[in-house]
């Protein structure tokens, strides 16, 4: 299966996911890192989902990834995105979560940033990507983003049904210029890019 969701990438990358897919399915029943209803398409549910992120961003220096959780989207990026001039910011305020991170960061060989703070708290990124998957309706997670957002920078979400309700009232705080694609993964998804984010 690993294979058919990933026929392009080197057999190093390959093996970082195998770790982190090791990790996750043992440290998943003491902290539930995602549904267990789920762990059968791994690789597509999760892996393949947040892969598809990728496709979105244009060349970039340093991404955050917000609520990371079980390190859906950001650390499946992080492995996919790994270059010498780039930078992984993986906040995730739950100690469990971070120190879950952590372990795949240096078991799997991944150079990520894991701060185990919430997103309000710390001082800004100024990312050229930030994403997040699950974490908030958008009017409050727009909040969280323009925090940690650098002048021009992008930022990819991942939603599901109600969307536009989301954008209507997104649009009630904030400008922003807004695209939707369709998600590779989920029939109901949408992945919203979203540029020129500012406060009314």
């Amino acid at each position: 299966m690993k294979g058919i969701e990933f026929p392009d990438v080197s057999r190093e990358t390959l093996e970082r996911l195998e770790v982190y897919e090791r990790l996750l399915r043992k440290w998943n029943p003491k902290i539930n890192l995602v549904s267990t209803s789920t762990l059968d398409d791994l690789w597509g549910r999760h892996f393949r989902d947040s892969a598809q992120l990728l496709t979105f961003s244009r060349d970039f220096g340093a991404w955050v990834d917000l609520g990371s959780g079980g390190g859906f989207p950001g650390m499946v990026i992080a492995i996919l995105g790994m270059g010498k001039d780039r930078s992984f910011t993986l906040v995730e305020s739950d100690q469990r979560k971070a120190a879950f991170l952590s372990t795949v960061a240096r078991e799997a060989s991944v150079k990520v940033n894991v701060i185990s703070q919430r997103s309000e708290a710390i001082p800004p990124l100024k990312a050229d990507v930030v994403s997040a998957r699950a974490l908030a309706p958008l009017p409050r997670l727009l909040s969280m983003v323009e925090r940690h957002l650098a002048q021009n920078g992008v930022a990819l979400l991942p939603k599901g049904r109600g969307v536009e309700r989301e954008i209507h009232e997104a649009l009630e705080k904030f400008r922003f210029d807004v695209q939707k694609f369709p998600s590779e993964t989920d029939p109901n998804g949408v992945i919203l890019k979203i540029e020129g984010l500012s406060r009314v």
